[in-house]
């Protein structure tokens, strides 16, 4: 006898039975809108990141109310205008997200297991059905999807990323927005069997990001042939918002670390064609923080990727030393420390 997983969503304050409750996938690519995902930590007694979280939330539907109102409010948006001063309000949004989170996490808590972590995922959708110029706050909607998240214990055996390069990059990348679980649906026909995570590239060569998460490489600087073990041997890089990659909360969190320890980092995105210079790589998003990259796998040719399957593809194969390395340690131990130091307290 299987038993469903524990899930809970509320909406606009209302909290669906737990039974009825879909995985976040499914909720995620039948509703429009901008949303973000973060997660509890050490025994669910703080949520990570929750104030960048919030930022990030309020820029992302800022960013589709101006590019892509559709992304915002659905394919059969109307033509009524939203207020601008909605799209620009981040105070407004903090406290309709905030009043949700307090209804549904409490009841989310007694569901959940000693050890057990809770991963929560806030959407908020455009609902110009329910405009109110006087009440400009109900032109949202706002849900939140908890679910039960146990997370991978760093750096132990067979616990890296085995990721792929499989398709081109996402439109309106600066913002965090539903549509995109559909889209990325399209490339999972691509995904060898043992793939964790697929990567985006427009051209085989320069790597912006990962489907679901940042994508980083520390390279070795050219003229480091003796690939001496000092920081400033290596350079940390991925590749820059300006490309198009999502401005992920703990790509930023990368990034502050590498500066404030000094190691060397440069925006700019890896080239498969230096693949022999790199001596690390990782991925980071908001549930597992950091993964260190055990192979990455790219296509001897980028025609090959209109095929129908992985099968299709001839791959070429980029190996790294099993665990983490040097530099991806120094950087995943910093960030659980301010994940410490920036936790949402629960107590």
């Amino acid at each position: 006898m299987t038993t469903t997983p524990l899930r809970f969503l509320l909406t606009n304050g209302v909290v669906s039975n737990p039974a009825n409750t879909p995985p976040v996938t499914t909720f995620l690519e039948t509703h429009p809108g901008a949303y973000t995902t973060t997660r509890t930590h050490n025994n669910a007694s703080f949520v990570l990141f929750w104030d960048r979280h919030l930022k990030r939330l309020a820029e992302s539907v800022r960013i589709l109310y101006n590019a892509d109102p559709q992304l915002l409010f659905g394919p059969n948006k109307t033509s009524l205008p939203l207020p601008s001063s909605l799209a620009a309000n981040s105070l407004l949004l903090h406290d309709l997200v905030n009043d949700s989170m307090k209804k549904v996490l409490p009841i989310a808590l007694e569901g959940r297991s000693d050890g057990e972590e809770l991963s929560i995922t806030t959407l908020v959708s455009g609902n110009l059905g329910k405009l109110e110029l006087e009440k400009i706050g109900g032109a949202l909607d706002v849900s939140i999807h908890v679910g039960i998240y146990v997370p991978s214990v760093f750096g132990v055996r067979g616990s890296g990323a085995q990721l792929a390069v499989v398709g081109r990059g996402r439109d309106v990348a600066a913002a965090k927005y539903s549509d995109w679980v559909r889209i990325r649906k399209s490339l999972e026909r691509l995904r060898p069997p043992s793939g964790t995570e697929l990567l985006l590239s427009n051209d085989g060569d320069r790597i912006l990001e990962g489907s679901l998460s940042n994508f980083f490489v520390v390279r070795r600087k050219d003229d480091n042939e003796a690939k001496e073990q000092t920081i400033h041997c290596f350079e940390v890089q991925t590749a820059p918002i300006s490309e198009g990659v999502l401005p992920g909360i703990i790509r930023q969190l990368v990034i502050e670390v590498c500066l404030s320890k000094g190691i060397p980092f440069r925006e700019v995105a890896p080239l498969w064609s230096e693949h022999e210079f790199w001596e690390e790589a990782f991925i980071t998003n908001s549930l597992r923080l950091m993964q260190h990259a055990e192979i990455v796998r790219a296509p001897s040719s980028w025609a090959s990727l209109h095929g129908n399957s992985w099968k299709d593809i001839s791959w070429k194969e980029k190996q790294f030393e099993e665990g983490p390395g040097m530099i991806t340690a120094i950087l995943q131990k910093e960030i659980m420390e301010k994940a410490v130091s920036e936790g949402y307290s629960l107590s």
